[in-house]
C-alpha cells in the first residue's frame, strides 16, 4: 500500500463525498468535475489529444502511436452517473492507458440527463460503436462507473441482436444494477470515500425518466452475455458499487464468458483517474494495458 492511498481516501471523504452529498443540481456537479479534472486528473496533457466528432457529436480523439497494423481503437465512455462528466474529464487517464497499450482511443460526448434521459446516452453509444466499426480495425469498448455500465449494456445489446462484436470490453467500478439490489450499497455506505449512497436513487431517476430499471440496456446485470468477447472488470472492496461488479462477473462467468476480475483493497471509486499521483492507479493501468495488448495482438506501448 502506498502512503498516498490513505491520504487520498481522507481527502476524497472530506471534500468530494461531502460535495456530492450536498450539490444542488446537475450544473453544479458539471462545473465541479470539470474544474477538478484539470487540477487532479490531468498532469501534462498529451499532444495526442485532438478534438473531433463521432456519430454526429463532439468527441476527443487520441492518436495511436506509430506501429504495425492492426489498428486498435478504445471506445471509452466516461462516468458521472449519466448526469455529469465529459470526454475532457477523462481524456488524460484514457490517453495514459492508450499510450501504455500502444493503441488509439476516442471518447464521445454522449447526451446527459436530466435534459436527455434514457435512451439518449445508450442510443449514442450504439451509434458511436457502429461508426468506429465502419472505420475499420479492431474496437475495444471501455468505461468507468456509469460509463462502464453503458459499455456493458452496449455489449449485451450487440449480442442480443447478433451485431458484430468488439474484440474486448473493460470497466472500472461499473454501475450495472439500477435497481440497487446489491448489499454493498448499504454495507459500504460508510466505507465508500467518494459516492454518497443516499443520492444514488435521485441521480438514477434523472436518467431513467420512468424507464424500467430491469431493462438490460439500463442495468446490464440482467443481460445475456453468452458468446461474448473477453471482459476485464475492476472494483474496490469499499465501494458501494462493489456488488455491481461482483455479480455481473459471476453472471458472465456462468454464461461462459472469459472474464478477468481484479478486486483491490481500500481504493477509491475509479482510482485510475488519479494516475498522475497514485502508484496503485498506474499499476492498474499497466495491468489493463497488458490485457488489452493480449486481446488485440499489439506490441507494448510506451510508459
Amino acid at each position: 500500500m502506498s502512503v498516498l492511498r490513505p491520504l487520498l481516501n481522507t481527502y476524497l471523504r472530506l471534500t468530494e463525498k461531502r460535495f456530492l452529498k450536498n450539490a444542488k443540481g446537475p450544473e453544479a456537479l458539471r462545473r465541479s468535475i470539470e474544474t477538478k479534472a484539470r487540477l487532479l486528473f490531468h498532469g501534462p496533457l498529451s499532444k495526442r489529444l485532438q478534438p473531433g466528432a463521432l456519430a454526429g457529436r463532439e468527441a476527443v480523439w487520441i492518436s495511436p502511436r506509430k506501429g504495425p497494423e492492426p489498428q486498435v481503437t478504445l471506445l471509452y465512455f466516461h462516468g458521472g452517473g449519466y448526469v455529469f462528466g465529459s470526454p475532457q474529464t477523462h481524456a488524460a487517464m484514457v490517453s495514459s492507458l492508450a499510450k501504455r497499450a500502444g493503441v488509439g482511443a476516442v471518447l464521445p460526448r454522449y447526451p446527459l440527463a436530466p435534459e436527455h434521459p434514457f435512451p439518449a446516452a445508450f442510443d449514442h453509444a450504439l451509434a458511436a460503436y457502429r461508426a468506429c466499426r465502419e472505420q475499420g480495425g479492431q474496437v475495444i469498448i471501455g468505461g468507468d462507473s456509469a460509463g462502464g455500465g453503458l459499455a456493458l449494456a452496449l455489449l449485451g445489446h450487440l449480442l442480443a441482436r447478433g451485431e458484430p462484436l468488439p474484440e474486448a470490453v473493460f470497466a472500472f467500478s461499473p454501475l450495472t444494477d439500477l435497481t440497487f439490489s446489491g448489499m454493498s450499497i448499504r454495507e459500504n455506505a460508510e466505507a465508500e470515500v467518494v459516492l454518497p449512497a443516499e443520492r444514488a436513487q435521485e441521480m438514477v431517476q434523472m436518467y431513467l425518466n420512468g424507464e424500467d430499471p430491469n431493462n438490460p440496456s439500463v442495468s446490464p446485470l440482467f443481460a445475456d452475455f453468452t458468446g461474448g468477447p473477453p471482459v476485464w472488470v475492476t472494483a474496490g472492496d469499499t465501494e458501494i458499487l462493489l456488488d455491481d461488479s461482483r455479480r455481473i462477473v459471476e453472471r458472465m462467468q456462468a454464461q461462459g464468458v472469459d472474464v478477468t476480475y481484479v478486486e483491490e483493497v481500500d481504493l477509491p471509486h475509479v482510482w485510475p483517474l488519479f494516475h498522475n499521483m497514485l502508484p496503485e492507479a498506474r499499476a492498474t493501468l499497466n495491468t489493463l494495458a497488458a490485457w488489452i495488448e493480449d486481446q488485440a495482438g499489439t506490441s507494448t506501448g510506451t510508459l
